[in-house]
């Protein structure tokens, strides 16, 4: 099994290090091209808005558009996290629009404001996540179809799921949490090989997320 990290820019190679610490390879995701034969991706903390600029430099939304339709599992943290939402509250656009979530940049201030959490996740067990805020967005509104995998103490969303598609406002990977990057490895291991009956649905893309909008505001 392969998974993607796009490494544009920021701490992709955190990512890296953390999938070859549980076993599976990661691939440096930098062009097209070198999407063929990934099983997932990672999109990592880093400036969302010159990750934006260099994954239409290089001609990547639409072939990540295109894994994600394919129901191929994505990881975005932090940054990551901001390219997959379908809103942000600055009224910058969206990217990728694969996380029917409003998301609010730079919500805890400056880089000087970071800040370490221990969280409850119980879908990764009942040992504490411990993570690391930086620069940290968080999550505003959520979709009805979004699980909420996580919250901080005063109830801010800081970890969700929809489908195919996880995102955090944290940094698993600098804190040595590997659980995440374990859950979406089994995600891709179930997208390459669903088993009989499995009933894998594809994800509901930024095309069907459009017209639910359109339908709405009719």
């Amino acid at each position: 099994m392969n998974i993607g990290v796009l490494a544009l820019q920021g701490a992709f190679r955190e990512h890296l290090d953390t999938l070859e610490a549980i076993g599976v390879r990661g691939v440096r995701v930098r062009e097209p091209a070198d999407l063929a034969g990934v099983s997932g991706l990672i999109l990592p903390g880093g400036e969302s808005t010159t990750m934006r600029q260099l994954i239409d430099r290089w001609g990547l939304r639409e072939p990540i558009l295109d894994l994600a339709d394919r129901g191929a599992p994505m990881l975005g943290t932090c940054a990551g996290m901001i390219l997959l939402a379908d809103r942000l509250t600055d009224g910058e656009p969206a990217v990728l629009r694969l996380l029917d979530v409003a998301v609010e940049r730079n919500a805890y201030g400056r880089q000087l404001d970071s800040f370490e959490a221990d969280l409850d996740v119980p879908v990764l067990g009942g040992t504490p996540v411990h993570a690391v805020f930086i620069r940290a967005p968080i999550i505003d509104r959520t979709g009805p179809d979004v699980d909420v995998l996580s919250r901080l103490d005063d109830g801010r969303i800081v970890a969700v799921r929809q489908r195919n598609i996880l995102a955090t406002a944290f940094h698993p990977e600098l804190a040595g949490e590997t659980r995440f990057h374990r859950l979406m490895a089994t995600m891709a291991s179930e997208h390459d090989d669903p088993g009989e009956g499995s009933g894998r649905r594809p994800h509901p893309t930024r095309r069907s997320l459009s017209t639910r909008r359109g339908a709405a505001g009719s």
